[in-house]
């Protein structure tokens, strides 16, 4: 049974999820991983989700403010087991919904071209490209989104 609970990024399970992430980031990203890396601390995110499946970790989110009316959805990850199940579309719309809750009018985020299934996710839920916003302007490899809520 797929359940998920809402949290901040001191929640242990969000963090373990978040390592899985960055160490596949850091294969994808090789060298520019570092530049990326800087943006993705976790110390102060408090809209988190984490997704599970009987007990067993299995997806996680989050979202922070990115300026009055728009939140910027952050560290999405799946377990490989559990990849085109659809569960990372159903943590963008639980994400949506909390972000819509607080009075929010659009999402944004930043993906890499190394990411392709990241790309097609957001495309499928009707995210829309944008030109990159800072401090991604200048990298060739990020990809930027935006939603209306």
């Amino acid at each position: 049974m797929l359940y998920y609970k809402r949290c901040s990024s001191d929640n242990q399970n969000f963090k373990e999820l978040v390592a899985l992430l960055d160490a596949d980031l850091a294969l994808r990203d090789g060298d520019e991983n570092a530049f990326y890396a800087q943006f993705n601390g976790i110390d102060a995110l408090k809209n988190c989700v984490v997704f599970y499946s009987n007990e067993t970790l299995v997806a996680c989110g989050a979202f922070k403010k990115f300026n009055e009316d728009t939140v910027e959805i952050k560290r999405m990850y799946v377990q490989p087991d559990y990849r085109g199940k659809g569960i990372a579309s159903k943590a963008l719309v639980v994400l949506e919904e909390w972000a819509k809750e607080l009075n929010y009018s659009y999402t944004v985020l930043e993906t890499g071209l190394r990411q392709p299934e990241a790309i097609a996710l957001y495309k499928k839920n009707n995210y829309t490209i944008i030109d990159n916003y800072p401090p991604y302007e200048h990298m060739p490899n990020s990809v930027c989104f935006r939603k209306v809520l």
